[in-house]
């Protein structure tokens, strides 16, 4: 939406005629943004986007409206009823795994290539598919169900006729909206007119931006002043529209009731348009595991390559070929997303469920193992590393400075002067002319600290955007039309509202030291003395903090003396040149800001009646210009910021949240590197990166120069490079200007740093530095805020963690784990994230020696046979061995720990290990698949040995002797034994044994034509027991003393911790 709506309400032939009000408002179009090049062109013409052009509205006659626009319904759903089947089977084919066993299943069809049964591959495959499909179906239906309660809200629409009621995803544009208090606006609107009798009501954006403060917005006063809305004002009205006259959707109404009219609808409104579809995050162990299986997959191809070459390319060789390679299929095994994703959603439960860290929540159920490998933590300071709760700190006026402990010194100064007026209107008030005027004449004489004391303690109090509110109590009877009258204006029931929680720190202040603001509204503010007498102050014209600015004004008029004053506060960078010449005013705010106190300068300018005058003529005529506005205004209001008197300097402080200092600590021994961005100042920023111990005391800070153009970037990254290790802390403007020319050079100097603090950064900037550590260093970055302007950053991120603060829950629902704390993270990442990452990566090998293990059989039975293309075991043995028999030990390994948790946190040290990602390398697996083979090899050459005349049995022998390897290999892995782990094993022994009653027919050889029946009797000879066991002992005793010997020599890190 843009900035300035010029709004131009002209009488039409048809308006006159029907004696009806009809306004036309021409507007900016939402964002108006040129596309840049010539693919933005092709782009634009392919997605057809519309040229944003003025837009007429007619007030309360959509149908008048030329062009089309969009509906306004929200839809948040990522797929619909003909997208959704192909929508999740394409995000399941792409990875390379799922695609592979699609195309085996498949070719089962061809009766050539048919081995076994068909169940045997498309049960699990069909599995799979069936809890992602249901999975995602659960998600959308809830999308579903949420964008439908929306777009079915009723709102009362205001036409010829009288109020009608219209659902939300029926509004047009132009269509007169009535939006009660607490309810939801529908879409962006000018609001033209409250209930409220100031004329100007407050809104929520918790929704639209994570803020928690209510924001001020004013109603277009000419539709404000109308007595009703069928009258028609005679002569045509000029009236320019700011961004406070707007009303956006999905905030809600505070206070009052609003009739706004609708320009913005659906896909055009402000909230739609500011948000970006999220990535789906992919972990690295999954890319990991990805590039594993395809190594497997030329293995596979190489194998059978091998068997039909050895068997002389006989025949229709390449129909072998193809057997061979559905024959070793198992090689890649289908149950490897099964288990890793049954791992995660157990990890996600784990953490849900740990009570040191109380309401974390887990959203992204994919990615719990980057928690374990990251490297970059890139944080949010306000509200994430501070409370976001203002205190008054500090007052500062030049020759004499006031903390928190000489308080009651500014009580009493504001008490004396406030008596000493009282008692000089007293006494003069036979004589006409007003008190004060007389002593402005008088030549200027240094004021005494007392009367300074005060006016900087006035200023503070009516300089600000603060409103206080007081809540109607619920024991008032009665209409609210005199609920109004009755409310309770006792200082227990006032609460503040204002758009930045340093503004209400300073009106509290003024409280705590006698001045209080009681009431509030667009044009007279009245302030309450010590002894008890009301000001009142009219507010002449507002001028708004905006982040370009850098500071806020007011002008007002005293009621009692009529003395206009102008009032203005702001940073320190921004006033220096305003305020009339000083010595002091640079260094203490340097001062204050090493204590890591938020600072801002207070100043006045005594105007006369005519400077006023003069001031307001040319500032309405600016504001009236249709081009250039915003710079015309700023260059009116720029006439009056000159040689003010400068009052004060306050400081405020953001207290630190609760263990930050050793959590930082912690983070840093674990050699994860810390950035800081704030959209803060430098000072600011600095100060809180070493309270917060985020730069250790001994290190070195190497402030960034301001730079502008490419020679200045140069010779200041030269000058930081000379430097060695030292914290880095720069702003975002020179930030932008060194991406731009030495982009590289800038990451290589940063990411040697221990630590960075970028100040004055935006949202966008805030995501793009989390794309630039990814592309630069290609390792993984954690970013975590609280506010809606983290959510860029959040997305971007590997791993995105929100905490749920003072500034609303927009980034914690953006994220992919919420904490209610920053302390959290230190065992989030510590315990959660290693054990994720070591028990995924035992999983997902174990899963793959699995396979292996029973494809090397295959091969060998192969080898032996001739090289002929028939399986080894029947299908149900094979699908039993992936699942009932084997799969509860080895998904037992989710349970494993290799360091308790209080290990883990003791000593952060050990988290480095994980992000050099040892536990899954193609070197452990290389270890996996000659155990593999070595296993295999032995299992099926002891069988085929020890067989006597009944060639029938290798079956049985091999079977039964693989299966208990398999259990003993699981013990073998696991580290620290759980109940659970010991009661998997028997368990699927257990079953196992069961089965060999019931399914004696598949212990046969190849197919039931042998003529291969199992006897019972021969499984409970004591000849069936001892080959058994001879070959299990073969296949695991030297891997159980390897394992002993390796324990010894090269003990891992962290069993030095245990022992």
């Amino acid at each position: 939406m843009a900035d300035q709506i010029p709004l131009y309400p002209v009488r039409g032939a048809a308006a006159v005629a029907s004696r009806k009000r009809a306004a036309y408002y021409s507007a900016a179009g939402p964002g108006a943004e040129r596309p840049g090049s010539c693919c933005d062109w092709l782009i634009n013409i392919c997605q057809r986007k519309r040229e944003l052009k003025a837009r007429t509205v007619w007030l309360g006659y959509p149908e008048k409206c030329e062009e089309k626009h969009p509906r306004n319904s929200i839809k948040n759903q990522k797929y619909n009823v003909f997208t959704f089947i192909p929508g999740v089977l394409y995000e399941q084919f792409k990875f390379f795994l799922n695609l592979y066993f699609l195309i085996v299943s498949c070719s089962q069809f061809v009766p050539a290539l048919k081995i076994g049964y068909l169940y045997t591959y498309w049960a699990p495959l069909g599995f799979v598919l069936a809890v992602t499909i249901v999975r995602e179906a659960v998600d959308e239906f809830r999308r579903f169900q949420r964008d439908k309660e929306v777009n079915s809200q009723l709102y009362s629409k205001l036409t010829v006729r009288g109020k009608v009621q219209v659902k939300s995803s029926d509004i047009q544009v132009g269509d007169l909206i009535i939006v009660e208090k607490n309810q939801r606006i529908p879409s962006d609107m000018v609001f033209l007119r409250t209930s409220e009798k100031a004329g100007s009501c407050f809104i929520r954006t918790d929704q639209l931006d994570g803020e928690t403060d209510w924001k001020l917005k004013v109603a277009v006063s000419c539709t404000q002043r109308l007595p009703a809305l069928g009258e028609d004002s005679d002569p045509p009205v000029h009236e320019s529209l700011s961004i406070e006259n707007t009303l956006w959707a999905s905030t809600i109404v505070a206070s009052g009731t609003v009739i706004g009219v609708v320009i913005y609808t659906g896909k055009e409104t402000r909230s739609v348009m500011n948000t970006s579809n999220p990535k789906n995050k992919v972990g690295l162990l999954d890319l990991e595991l990805n590039q594993l299986t395809k190594a497997l997959f030329l293995a596979l191809v190489a194998l059978s390559l091998v068997m039909v070459t050895l068997q002389g390319f006989v025949g229709p060789w390449y129909r072998n070929l193809f057997r061979f390679l559905l024959l070793f299929s198992y090689i890649i095994p289908i149950s490897l997303r099964v288990n890793l994703d049954m791992g995660k959603a157990a990890y996600g439960w784990m953490i849900m469920r740990d009570e040191n860290i109380p309401g974390t929540v887990v959203r992204t159920s994919t990615i719990p193992e980057e928690l374990g490998r990251l490297v970059y933590l890139l944080t949010d300071k306000t509200g994430t590393l501070t409370q976001n709760e203002m205190i008054f700190k500090r007052l500062h006026l030049g020759t004499v400075s006031y903390g928190t402990d000489t308080m009651d010194e500014i009580q009493s100064h504001v008490m004396n002067s406030y008596s000493q007026m009282y008692s000089q209107a007293s006494g003069n008030n036979a004589s006409s002319t007003p008190p004060r005027k007389a002593q402005s004449s008088a030549p200027k004489v240094r004021k005494s600290v007392s009367s300074r004391v005060h006016e900087a303690v006035k200023a503070i109090a009516l300089c600000h955007n603060v409103t206080p509110v007081y809540e109607a109590r619920a024991g008032v009877t009665g209409e609210t039309e005199y609920a109004e009258v009755d409310q309770d204006f006792s200082d227990e029931n006032r609460t503040y509202q204002a758009s930045s929680p340093d503004e209400v720190a300073l009106v509290q202040w003024t409280e705590s030291v006698g001045l209080t603001l009681v009431n509030r509204d667009l044009t007279s503010m009245q302030l309450r003395t010590p002894g008890g007498q009301i000001l009142t102050y009219c507010v002449l014209q507002m001028f708004p903090f905006t982040s370009e600015s850098k500071r806020m004004g007011v002008i007002v008029r005293d009621e009692s003396t009529a003395e206009i004053t102008f009032y203005m506060k702001g940073a320190d960078v921004a006033m220096s040149t305003i305020v009339q010449y000083n010595d002091w005013l640079e260094e203490e705010c340097g001062n204050m800001a090493r204590e890591g106190l938020r600072t801002l300068v207070v100043a006045k300018r005594a105007l006369t009646e005519e400077q006023y005058q003069d001031f307001e003529s040319r500032y309405s005529q600016a504001k009236l210009s249709v081009h250039d506005r915003t710079l015309k205004v700023a260059a009116v209001v720029e006439s009056l910021e000159r040689e003010m008197e400068l009052l004060c300097l306050t400081g405020v402080e953001d207290q630190l949240q609760a263990d930050v200092r050793p959590t930082l600590e912690m983070l840093r021994n674990a050699g994860i590197k810390i950035w800081m961005l704030t959209g803060d100042k430098l000072e600011t920023a600095t100060c809180i990166a070493k309270s917060s111990h985020l730069v250790s005391r001994t290190q070195d800070i190497h402030t960034f120069r301001p730079v502008t153009s490419r020679g200045e970037a140069h010779l200041e990254l030269n000058a930081f490079r000379r430097k060695h290790d030292c914290a880095l802390v720069i702003s975002g403007d020179s930030l932008e200007v060194c991406l731009r020319y030495y982009e590289h050079e800038l990451a290589e100097l940063a990411c040697q740093c221990p630590a960075v603090v970028c100040c004055r950064c935006s949202p966008t900037q805030k995501a793009r530095i989390v794309k630039l550590l990814q592309q630069r260093t290609g390792k993984r970055t954690c970013a975590i805020g609280d506010g809606g302007n983290d959510v860029s950053m959040i997305q971007a991120a590997d791993c995105g963690i929100g905490i749920e603060g003072k500034e609303g829950k927009q980034a914690s629902l953006a994220a992919d784990f919420s904490i209610t704390q920053f302390k959290h993270i230190g065992r989030l990442l510590m315990v959660h994230g290693r054990s994720s990452y070591k028990r995924s990566a035992a999983l997902g090998q174990f899963v793959m020696h699995r396979g292996l293990i029973i494809s090397t059989m295959q091969a060998v039975f192969s080898s032996v046979f001739y090289f002929a293309s028939v399986p080894l075991y029947q299908g149900f043995l094979m699908v039993g061995y992936a699942t009932i028999y084997t799969m509860f030990p080895v998904f037992s390994l989710v349970l494993d720990q290799d360091v308790k948790p209080e290990m883990a946190m003791l000593y952060p040290e050990l988290y480095k290990d994980l992000t050099k990602g040892r536990s899954l390398s193609f070197k452990t697996f290389l270890v996996w698949v000659l155990i593999s083979i070595y296993q295999g090899g032995i299992l099926m050459y002891g069988a085929l040995l020890l067989f006597e005349s009944e060639f029938v049995h290798v079956v049985a022998i091999s079977f039964t002797a693989l299966i208990l390897t398999e259990l003993l290999m699981v013990a073998l892995t696991v580290r620290t034994w759980h109940w659970l782990m010991v009661v998997a094993e028997f368990l699927s022994l257990g079953c196992y044994i069961a089965s060999l009653a019931f399914l004696n027919e598949y212990f046969g050889i190849g197919r039931v034509s042998f003529g291969a029946f199992l006897d019972v009797a021969f499984i409970t000879t004591v000849t069936f027991l001892w080959k058994v066991s001879a070959i299990t002992v073969v296949s695991c005793l030297p891997l159980y003393v390897l394992k002993y010997l390796k324990r010894k020599l090269s003990p891992p890190s962290y069993s030095k911790l245990t022992s």
